[in-house]
């Protein structure tokens, strides 16, 4: 993509004003604070300090919906959002909240997983502004090389806790089938929503 080609996406093309400012700044607010709502869908695991919750899910859908840029600050102000004691991570907790090794959860054993979410929705976001999400095979690529640096970071800063040959068995394993599911459904749901983005279009120009 040539530097004087603008970069679009979903919700650039939905919502004409979202170059604006403030409205920019209102999609980074409303996507930071969803964060939350996919938090509190959370299964605690009996033999692992990681849950399986909706985070990636939604650090999925931020980063193809708002772009790199947009996406990053939301994950970002997530971050913030716990730091400053609000209780929006995994099961309403917040970032000071004793971890299951009773340290705070900002640098407990799945500290590394809420570290790579700016990281990851930034990649995402920069794959989707490149019209890498408009069709299926497509936009797989992007989202498993999310997948994957939620994994590298949240695994490896595990792997401190509890030692590199338990970090996969216990933080990485047990939770590719649920996050399969969640990049199918991503993959599906966004080529079915450009699509229906070009028929609106092209009816408002009949």
């Amino acid at each position: 993509m040539s530097a004087n080609v603008k970069s679009v996406t979903m919700i650039d093309m939905v919502h004409h004003r979202s170059s604006n400012l403030l409205w920019n700044t209102l999609f980074i607010g409303v996507f930071g604070t969803l964060m939350m709502v996919f938090a509190r869908i959370t299964i605690l695991l009996p033999f692992t300090p990681v849950p399986i919750t909706g985070q990636t899910f939604g650090v999925l859908i931020t980063g193809v919906l708002l772009g790199r840029k947009r996406a990053a600050l939301a994950m970002l102000l997530y971050l913030a959002e716990g730091i400053v004691g609000l209780p929006v991570f995994a099961g309403g907790l917040s970032a000071w909240s004793p971890s299951s090794v009773g340290l705070p959860v900002i640098i407990g054993p799945t500290a590394g997983y809420l570290f790579s979410y700016p990281l990851a929705a930034y990649v995402i976001g920069f794959f989707a502004e490149r019209s890498w999400d408009r069709s299926f095979w497509k936009v797989l690529i992007p989202l498993v090389i999310g997948e994957g640096i939620i994994y590298v970071i949240g695994v490896t800063w595990l792997a401190l806790y509890v030692g590199f040959p338990l970090a996969l068995p216990l933080g990485f394993l047990p939770f590719i089938p649920g996050d399969i599911i969640k990049l199918l459904l991503v993959a599906l749901v966004l080529p079915s929503g450009w699509r229906g983005i070009e028929v609106l279009k092209n009816s408002w120009r009949r």
